[in-house]
């Protein structure tokens, strides 16, 4: 997967990796290898994106590569 733009997304809407975590219903150990540029499945990408207040069509914008 490579980069995307997750902590720049989170910084933004001032949430914490455990913040996003607790929305996204995924651990914030996921968020922070995802930030990393760990790749994720699709599920978990569309979790997050529920986590940040997103639709899926912001995926390209927050996952680029993904």
């Amino acid at each position: 997967m490579g980069k995307n733009n997750l902590k720049k997304f989170r910084e933004e809407i001032m949430l914490s990796k455990a913040e996003l975590a607790r929305k996204a219903k995924v651990s914030s150990i996921t968020i922070g290898r995802i930030e990393d540029g760990m790749p994720c499945r699709l599920e978990t990408m569309r979790k997050i994106l529920h986590g940040l207040g997103k639709n899926l069509t912001d995926r390209d914008k927050i996952f680029p590569d993904g």
